[in-house]
């Protein structure tokens, strides 16, 4: 690789310890998976949990491996795919645990949360039909919504490619523990979403395909009333209403790819989209929202302050050099 970065900067050695942080918040994460296993008559099924222990160790052994080697130490490497593998583990840990705290089966909040969308003078419905109303709207509302997945892999990559090495992990730290505060949330504020509650058939839309409800729909009440306690992990959406999971994951990649001059647009145009999209294509009231942007942007807070904290003096002296010198660094180079 051309302009090999060097391997013995702060910028990496710092981000490198945050990896270790985020290893051991995604242990801490199985463990309280394991132990709500064992508590209760969840069970998990094996193909599910064999594909994502894989791709956990290979990714991780890789870049272990990497960050071990004298010769072929490459920190571009190194932070594509640990992060990659730490996500993995964090998405594979908490989904099943939507689906605990759901089963502790606390009276359903609908009535609540449509009451305080009321109250703000927001109306769901009137949202839903202005964008059945338009088949373009809806189509790439649809898409956005759709998007939660890819930055998961080209928030790496583009990261590892202008060297912000501790910005992935603290990104990486920031996810899991938006994970883990709208899950424990949402078994305590449980709901199924607003189609139900304000009486609107999804059926009748003409454009609008709010896939997001209809696996809520799907998965909620069995989780709640105990006919659903094996999962697949290959099958799990989540089932998180009260904060919007979505709508934290759209201002992280948002805030995550900020600092590429080329990416930044396509991120805030694509997570604007996604979180445009919460309210009609996932079933969430407005303030599931307003919550998971909250989620998010205290998520950062914390993910930045343990950043620095790591980092120690020189923290803010390297958060915006770039520490490597190719052409797709060029392309993505931070903005100052």
């Amino acid at each position: 690789m051309q302009g090999r970065a060097d391997t013995r900067t702060p910028e990496v050695e710092s981000a490198w310890r945050f990896s270790a942080l985020n290893w051991a918040l995604g242990g801490a994460m199985v463990a309280a998976l394991a132990v709500s296993l064992a508590l209760t008559d969840f069970s998990l099924a094996l193909p599910g949990l064999a594909v994502a222990a894989g791709y956990i160790a290979v990714y991780g052994g890789f870049a272990h491996a990497n960050a071990r080697s004298p010769r072929r130490r490459d920190p571009q490497v190194m932070f594509i795919l640990a992060p990659m593998a730490q996500i993995v583990l964090f998405a594979a840990a908490m989904t099943p645990l939507t689906y605990v705290a759901a089963a502790i089966n606390v009276p359903i909040q609908d009535a609540n949360l449509l009451a305080l969308d009321r109250a703000l003078g927001l109306d769901f419905a009137a949202f839903a039909r202005y964008v059945d109303d338009r088949p373009l709207t809806a189509i790439w509302l649809g898409i956005g919504y759709n998007m939660i997945r890819w930055p998961v892999t080209a928030i790496p990559v583009v990261l590892a490619a202008i060297g912000r090495f501790r910005r992935i992990e603290e990104f990486v730290f920031a996810f899991g523990l938006s994970l883990v505060v709208t899950t424990i949330i949402s078994g305590l504020v449980p709901a199924i979403g607003a189609y139900q509650q304000i009486g609107l058939d999804p059926a009748t839309l003409k454009h609008l395909d709010p896939g997001g409800y209809f696996q809520q729909l799907h998965d909620l009440p069995p989780a709640r009333d105990g006919t659903l306690r094996h999962l697949d992990l290959l099958g799990l959406a989540g089932i998180v209403t009260f904060p919007s999971f979505h709508a934290a994951s759209a201002v992280l990649y948002a805030w995550a790819l900020w600092p590429s001059r080329l990416f930044r647009p396509i991120g805030l145009i694509a997570n604007g989209a996604m979180l445009i999209a919460t309210p009609v294509v996932g079933g969430h009231y407005f303030v599931d929202v307003f919550a998971g942007i909250a989620a998010a942007v205290a998520a950062i807070m914390v993910a930045r302050a343990v950043g620095k904290r790591i980092a120690g003096p020189q923290a803010d002296a390297v958060a915006t050099a770039p520490i490597v010198s190719t052409s797709a660094a060029a392309a993505l180079a931070p903005a100052e």
